[in-house]
Order: structure tokens, then sequence, then C-alpha cells
């Protein structure tokens, strides 16, 4: 009986194994149905990375555009949500060709759709709840509580769309100033840019690259992109913050990591440690020093007098230092104990700095370039915006784009700055205003042409047309 006992379990057990087999058998077979196949088309023929996929966009201004027009870049089909009449309050700021969009805002919303829509209307806020049920993604940076008071409550979009994702801008994230407005300056002096930016006896100074608003948009769409990816798994739609305090923290690390190390004693790749000069209870200043473990800083080039930009900035990289001590002419110095080791020169980097300079002074700053790199000694020439915009490698590599416009004409602005092999950028003009509302309302959200009037009659995509004046009857 104990025999025939154990034969049966084990046909029970070779059986489960087998119909264990079966289902994992099956499992596999879904996941390779589902696993999209290998294209056979050329690269950059197949579509761009985010294909597909659609952007409600109530973005104005800076950062916000900022991050969707980054997502256009890349394909996908951002549809941007304007006030009739007015539109994103950019598109007046600036002017510098009367009666058509600034640059500043032509130069953010490019790759867009443009629909005017009043929220306030029932009309309005009828269209509204179509595209929340028909895009991917809500991106906004309106002032904190606005969302809410429109009626766009988390809650309320969940329902409508439970995969939708909606991403924010605020100036401050969760804490006391939660609620107060931000703007770039205030970001960067909020995030600790302006007290480490400027030299050690000056005042705080602030960056001119946008590290609050487009900073805080592009860790943005690093977020949305990075939300999408995880509701393919999930199949749920999640909330995106981006405080615009902590963009800038993120891109001010290194003064946080030297906050730390001054509890440890003096930051000695700092100039003013060579200098003498004491340091205090946080993160100084650091003028143009490299910030990192090799000194570099500005220095003059010929033609500094009468160029404000003449100059170049250069690193006194270790590995490269003998190579440097041979180009300015000082050979000595590869050997002298003051000299020789990183260590030793840290002291003294204001003395050898100016030696350097005195070489710097008697070539262009392309020149010092060419000879420098000659050697791998990193340098970098301080080029302006004119001779960036005129850079012909540039031009090639679309970082600088030339865009026409109907209203403005031809036009630089900055393409994708980042590549991909297999999804090519193209950059199209910004919208007109309402531009694109009645190919939105019938060939996205599918209205019929009878819903369409009624939503125009209603005034919500702009002035309602008005009733002609009644006839005068006339005398019987």
């Amino acid at each position: 009986m104990a025999k025939k006992k154990v034969k049966k379990t084990k046909a029970k057990d070779k059986a489960k194994a087998k119909d264990k087999a079966k289902s994992g058998n099956k499992r596999t077979l879904k996941l390779i149905a589902k696993t999209p196949k290998v294209s056979t088309k050329p690269w950059g023929k197949d579509g761009k990375a985010l294909d597909g996929v659609k952007i409600l966009d109530f973005t104005h201004v800076q950062s916000g555009p900022t991050c969707t027009q980054l997502l256009a870049w890349f394909g996908a089909d951002v549809i941007k949500v304007e006030r009739p009449g007015t539109g994103d309050i950019t598109r007046g700021q600036l002017q510098d060709v009367p009666n058509a969009d600034s640059l500043y805002f032509t130069m953010l919303n490019h790759n867009k759709r443009s629909i005017t829509l009043d929220s306030k209307s029932k009309e309005g806020m009828k269209v509204l709840e179509r595209l929340v049920k028909t895009c991917d993604v809500l991106v906004e940076n309106f002032a904190p509580g606005a969302l809410d008071r429109m009626g766009l409550t988390w809650e309320r979009i969940h329902a409508l769309n439970p995969r939708m994702i909606v991403a924010s801008v605020k100036g401050f994230g969760p804490g006391p100033y939660e609620d107060c407005k931000v703007y770039e300056n205030v970001a960067q002096c909020a995030g600790g840019s302006a007290s480490t930016t400027g030299f050690h006896d000056g005042i705080p100074l602030v960056t001119g690259a946008q590290i609050g608003d487009s900073g805080t948009g592009l860790h943005l769409a690093l977020g949305i992109v990075s939300a999408l990816y995880q509701r393919k798994r999930t199949g749920r739609g999640q909330r995106v913050l981006c405080a615009m305090q902590d963009g800038v923290l993120n891109l001010c690390r290194v003064k946080l990591r030297d906050q730390q190390r001054l509890s440890h004693g003096p930051l000695k790749e700092y100039t003013q440690f060579g200098q003498g000069i004491p340091f205090g209870e946080a993160t100084p200043r650091a003028g143009n020093d490299s910030g990192g473990g090799q000194p570099g800083v500005i220095l003059k080039c010929k033609g500094w007098e009468t160029d404000p930009n003449a100059y170049i900035y250069f690193i006194t990289q270790a590995p490269v230092w003998e190579k440097i001590c041979d180009l300015i002419g000082q050979p000595d110095w590869k050997t002298h104990p003051d000299y020789a080791k990183p260590p030793a020169r840290l002291p003294r980097l204001t003395e050898i700095f100016g030696r350097i300079e005195q070489w710097t002074m008697t070539k262009t700053k392309f020149e010092v370039m060419n000879e420098c790199n000659a050697f791998d000694i990193p340098v970098g020439p301080i080029l302006s915006m004119k001779e960036i915009a005129e850079d012909p490698a540039l031009r090639a590599t679309g970082t600088v784009v030339e865009v026409d416009h109907p209203a403005r004409g031809k036009y630089l602005s900055v393409g994708n700055p980042i590549k991909l092999s297999d999804s090519i950028t193209e950059v199209e003009r910004s919208p007109l205003l309402g531009e694109h509302t009645d190919e939105i309302l019938t060939k996205v959200l599918k209205f019929t042409p009878r819903e369409v009037a009624e939503i125009k009659a209603s005034g919500a995509t702009g002035q309602a047309p008005k009733a002609p004046a009644p006839q005068a009857r006339a005398a019987e």
C-alpha cells in the first residue's frame, strides 16, 4: 500500500510540474508577443522616441514650456492650452518685431499645437475634461492651488483618466514657503546658487544661465519620462513635482559638498586660501575658481582691452602640469619643490595663474585653445552669444537652428541639446495663438460639427460671434 501511495504521489508531482511548465511557457509566449519587433527601417525613419504620447500643456513663461518643448522635440504631441485673446503672457513680452510673437515665446514653444480655451465656461470645461481623458500627461506651472481652483484636483483628474500623469513645477516643495510665488532669480537665491557665485569680497550674484526656470523644466521632463516608463508596468498615472529650489540645489550640489568639507578645514583649492584670507562658516563665493579638484580660472587673452570676451578658462590639471610648464616657458617649475606637486602649488595659485596669463595675453583665445589642445591641456574660450550664433559646427549639429515664422520671418533658436541616434529632432516653429483650435476639437477630441459649433458659439474658444443687429421694421 505504501508503494502505491508513493507512486500516486510521484504521478501527481509530475502532472503538477507539467502544468507549471505549460503555464510558464504560456507566460513566456505572452511576454514574447508583447515584445516589440526590431525595426527594419533605416535609422531615424521609424518615428520619434515619444511618438503617440499626448501632452496637455498648461504651462507659461519659461520653466513649464522648457519641459514641454523638450518632450515635443522627442515626438510628443503637445497641445498648449491658452487663454483666448492673450495666450501665454510671453507672446507679448520683450517684443522686438511689431505684431509678432516675441522671441521669448517662440524659442520656448517649438513643435506644439495651440488651442484657445476659457476653462471657466461650461463648454470650456467640457473641452478640457475631454482633453484630460484623451491625453497622457498634464503639465502645469501655475501658482500653488490654481489647478484645484479650476476644478482639476488630482482626484478629479484621476477619476477622468486613471492613467494620467500630472506634472507640476512649483517654486518650493512642501514646507513653510510652498505657497510663495517664485521666479528665476528667486530660485537661484533660495537654491544656494547666488550665495556661492561672485567673488569672496563682493555681493552675491545670479548667473545668466537660467538654472531656476529652464533647469527645473529639464528635471521635470526626466520625471515625466520616468513616470511614463513606470506606467507601462503599473497601468497607473501619478503626480510628478519639481520645485525650483530643489532643481537649483541639485545643480549646486558641489557647493553643498564644500560646505561639509569646510568643517574639516580650509578649502585649499579656493584661491583665497593662497591669499591668506580666512574662511567663514559657509561655503564662500569662489569667483572663477574651478569648483573641482583641478584648479582653474579665467585669464586675459590678446585683445582683452577692447573685447570683453577675449578671455579663456585655463585648468592646471596635474597630469599635464609639465606640459604647461614647457608651454609657458617655465621648465624649472617641473622639478622645483614649490611647484612640482599639486599640494605645493595650492598656496601659490595666484602667482601661477599670473605667470600663465602673461603667456595667454600674447595670443588670441583661439590660438591658446589650439596650442593647449595639442597637449591635452583643458581650456575653454569665453564665447559670446554672437560667436555662438555664428558657429558653423553648432549649426551643423542642430544645436543652433534657423526657424522661419510667418509673422516675424527667420530667427535663430536653440535646438534639441540631447541627440538620439534613432530619433531625429526637427525643430518646427511655435504656434500662432489658437492656430490649431479647430484641428484639436475635430481630429483629436472627435467632437461632431454640431458640437464644435456649439462650443464656438458659447465663446469657450474665444470671442463668441456677435448676433447681427436687429433690422428696423419697415413702416407700414
